[in-house]
């Protein structure tokens, strides 16, 4: 039964399964410091110091907070706007790496031959 769970647990899919959960939570906190520390004070700025977690209405009694929703509304866009610039960024990356690391291929024998009697026929006229 070890033998069973240390194969399981070893296998290449649940490491890297446990590698990308701890990149996660440590990439939230980066994305959250860019949303909480750069673009909510930008923002903040931009509406006038407006802040919608103090929004609320009374409703029989009971205080309905619908500012503090409207809040995470805004913060949700934000950070998903903060990941597809990153993402975007990364992409663009990846193709300029990929672009530079493409060898040319090699012809093939029916193609060299092709190409030797192409420059032979240019020779000739």
């Amino acid at each position: 039964m070890w033998k069973e769970f240390k194969e399981f647990a070893m296998r290449g899919n649940i490491v890297d399964l446990a590698v990308a959960f701890i990149l996660g939570a440590a990439f939230t906190a980066i994305v959250n410091s860019l949303v909480n520390d750069i673009f909510m004070p930008l923002l903040g700025i931009l509406i006038g110091g407006i802040n919608f977690s103090d929004l609320s209405v009374s409703v029989l009694d009971v205080e309905v907070a619908y500012g503090n929703f409207i809040q995470e509304i805004v913060t949700f866009l934000l950070i998903a706007f903060a990941l597809f610039m990153m993402v975007k960024v990364i992409n663009r990356l990846k193709r300029e790496k990929a672009v530079e690391e493409t060898p040319e291929p090699e012809l093939s024998r029916e193609e060299q031959l092709l190409s030797e009697i192409r420059d032979l026929l240019k020779e000739r006229s």
